[in-house]
């Protein structure tokens, strides 16, 4: 029997109809066909199915078989069974690839997951507190924008000491600082205190995120980095990921709604579970560093200079990756206020676009992980980044709450397009300029995201909310998708020197 497809044989086994189907010779073989002590082939394979045998019947060879039963039959059991396989398949191999990365990877993919938790169950209400607290839209522009401004002058210093002295200091240092964030949320008063908050925050994230993603990038290798990103991704934006806004709805309808007194337990919880995140990395983690040991604080810049000099096509991709990240500033510490005052969204429908979001995740991140990682990561961002405009326009047309959700659902596309796109960062300079380089693309990503989180803040107040959303897909379109399609493949070289390594 043809089967039309290359893979290796499986065996199929159904009651006691055991079916050895070799896809590499397209050939299929009998091993026996008998039903068991008391029991006929009418009862085993009678309507819906139909098959036309009664009787104890067995078949000894291809020819006996092919008379016994018809050959869209078998296809249809060898598809279903396929079908059915594909779960524990991926499984096995999901299993398999965890026990073979090293153990800082694995305890880098823990914590990301409990911080990815921890705010996933405050964002949904994040930007509706600080808003509560007495900002208007282009105050909450400001908030934001001075964070990003505070973690964009201390990127590249922070990617020069993670070289210097390694990554695990760093880590810590940025985890703490987060730790102060949601502390000082759970205090604050006003909306300057939120501002205060937001600044330790975007400085905790850009220091703690630089302190992973050299550990990722470092311990992962290039046949393995998309899919292990994507790992990390499937567990941390997506299984934890929805179960964090589930518990952030049920905080906040039980302490009163949608308003300060409600949202305000999500920050208590937060600042404790990243306590515990900070303890975790602190006696788990390993000090090994990648360190170049020719730095030196009096060289940094000149060796910034020379990562951008001696790097190819760097300068373009820090204008791809710096509007990539816009919608961190442009479109999430908006959307919710949008779903919630023009939408009418209540905490539930919040907690769903965020849940749905993260079901995305779940669904497509390690798919699309081992496509990139076969196929390439432009591929894979060229399927991704028309998904995630979708969402806007599906926002900014929803005529009911469903739609605010689907609006959600899709959003979870550039959680997906992001470690793609960190992946292909990570392919264009060498390991020993990671830590500067990562600064230096977190700076320029930070400082065009403050710059734009004030005009879009200026935008909503005085042209209309919807046209944040549509601004950013028109920047992308026009800017960002014409120059990475004048970036190189990175898999393609990086497996080839890793072939020569």
């Amino acid at each position: 029997m043809t089967c039309g497809s290359r893979q290796p044989s499986m065996l199929v086994g159904i009651c006691s109809l055991s079916i050895r189907i070799d896809l590499e010779s397209a050939t299929q073989t009998v091993e026996l066909l008998t039903p068991p002590a008391g029991r006929s082939f009418s009862e085993l394979i009678s309507p819906p199915y139909g098959l036309p045998v009664t009787g104890h019947l067995v078949a000894r060879s291809p020819a006996d078989f092919r008379n016994l039963i018809p050959r869209h039959y078998l296809l249809g059991v060898y598809r279903v069974a396929q079908f059915a396989y594909m779960p524990v398949q991926a499984a096995q191999h999901g299993v398999s690839f965890i026990r073979r990365q090293s153990r800082d990877w694995r305890v880098t993919v823990a914590r990301t997951s409990l911080d990815r938790l921890v705010y996933q169950m405050v964002f949904p209400y994040l930007s509706i507190y600080i808003v509560a607290l007495g900002a208007t839209a282009t105050q909450l522009g400001a908030i934001n924008s001075a964070g990003m401004v505070a973690a964009a002058i201390l990127g590249p210093s922070t990617g020069w000491l993670i070289d210097r002295f390694g990554a695990k200091r760093i880590y810590l240092a940025g985890i703490g600082m987060l730790a102060v964030c949601y502390l000082t949320y759970a205090i604050a008063q006003n909306w300057l205190m939120a501002l205060v908050a937001m600044v330790a925050y975007w400085l905790g994230y850009s220091t703690s995120i630089l302190g992973c993603a050299t550990v990722c990038g470092n311990c992962l290798a290039t046949r393995d980095r998309a899919t292990g990103m994507m790992i990390c991704e499937t567990v941390a934006a997506g299984l934890l990921g929805m179960a964090g806004p589930l518990i952030g709805a049920w905080l906040v309808a039980g302490s009163g709604g949608v308003d300060v007194s409600g949202i305000r337990p999500l920050f208590v919880v937060a600042t404790v579970a990243t306590l515990g995140t900070f303890a975790l990395v602190l006696t788990q983690l390993s000090d090994h560093r990648w360190v170049n040991v020719r730095a030196t604080p009096k060289g940094m810049f000149r060796d910034l200079h020379q990562v951008l000099k001696e790097g190819q096509h760097l300068k373009r991709w820090l204008v791809v990756t710096s509007i990539g990240q816009l919608p961190l500033a442009m479109v999430f510490p908006f959307a919710q206020v949008y779903a919630y005052t023009v939408k009418g969204a209540d905490e539930y429908v919040l907690g769903a676009m965020v849940a749905g979001c993260a079901v995305t995740s779940i669904i497509f991140a390690i798919p699309l992980g081992r496509l990139a990682d076969r196929s390439g990561r432009k591929t894979v961002l060229y399927m991704a980044m028309p998904l995630f405009w979708f969402s806007n326009l599906v926002l900014v047309l929803a005529p009911n709450s469903a739609f605010v959700i689907i609006a959600g659902v899709l959003q979870g596309f550039f959680y997906i397009s992001n470690p793609i796109a960190a992946a292909m960062e990570r392919e264009l300079v060498p390991a020993d300029q990671m830590g500067r380089w990562l600064g230096i693309t977190r700076f320029f990503r930070m400082f065009l995201s403050a710059l734009v989180a004030i005009v879009a803040g200026v935008v909503w107040d005085g042209f209309g909310p919807q046209y944040v959303f549509l601004g950013f897909v028109a920047i992308d379109i026009l800017v960002r998708l014409p120059l990475l399609v004048g970036m190189p493949e990175t898999l393609r070289s990086r497996v080839a020197g890793d072939a020569h390594a």
